[in-house]
């Protein structure tokens, strides 16, 4: 099976909120390597923060996806550099920790627009090098989404895309009704214990590759935004 990519922002790797969430999933995607989980998790913690380990800590721009014939990483790379070297505006956001369906995550306090359209530049900008949908992707991914969920998934290969994108940093699973709010009461001030009440700026963009299904994403390559000012929504 061939490699996946993502397009994701990822924090500077020497970042605070960086370091949090890496020992929160226990795993560095820039390095490839197992981060020690902080001592105050339950017991249980490997279990419910297996889902977004494989993935590395990260907030999605454009979702995993396989390369179309006639593309490959080289040409990918180079359109990574181009779309950060051309120049735009870069989002500030306040970020919490908050649910988000069933799963706990870092979101931004507010929505966003310079952070929505970012994310919507990504998909239109690298859909060219996206390969189509398996069925097998595609029957995984379907079920119970809307109308418009279904037709972004079969337009773009991703349901949560435009109107339906909501910016988040995953730090677990699904975590149950009975243990959600405890759970995100205890990463709520984790978090404020490792990152204040600092802005977070969404100013780069980060290739990462998964070299196999059983496999984690990796980082392959972190482009800085040339930018035009600082935006907060």
């Amino acid at each position: 099976m061939s490699a996946r990519y993502a397009i994701y922002f990822v924090p500077p790797a020497d970042a605070a909120l960086y370091r949090l969430g890496s020992s929160l999933l226990g795993y560095d995607c820039y390095r490839g390597t197992d981060v020690a989980f902080p001592r105050e998790l339950p017991d249980d913690w490997a279990e419910l923060s297996a889902a977004p380990r494989r993935y590395g800590f990260h907030g999605t721009l454009m979702a995993p996806f396989r390369l179309r014939p006639g593309r490959d990483e080289t040409g990918l790379l180079r359109a990574v550099a181009r779309f950060a070297d051309a120049g735009r505006d870069i989002a500030v956001i306040e970020p919490v920790v908050g649910a988000l369906g069933r799963f706990i995550a870092i979101v931004p306090r507010e929505r966003n627009a310079v952070l929505d359209r970012l994310a919507a530049d990504c998909v239109a900008m690298f859909d060219d090098f996206r390969a189509p949908l398996s069925a097998g992707d595609r029957a995984r991914r379907e079920t119970g989404l809307s109308a418009r969920e279904r037709s972004n998934l079969e337009r773009w290969g991703y349901p949560y895309v435009f109107e339906d994108f909501r910016f988040h940093m995953t730090l677990t699973g699904p975590v149950g009704d009975e243990r959600r709010r405890a759970i995100g009461d205890l990463l709520s001030r984790l978090f404020v214990r490792a990152c204040g009440s600092d802005p977070l700026q969404i100013d780069r963009i980060v290739l990462l590759r998964q070299d196999g299904n059983a496999q984690r994403f990796r980082v392959v390559h972190e482009a800085m935004f040339h930018t035009r000012e600082a935006v907060a929504s």
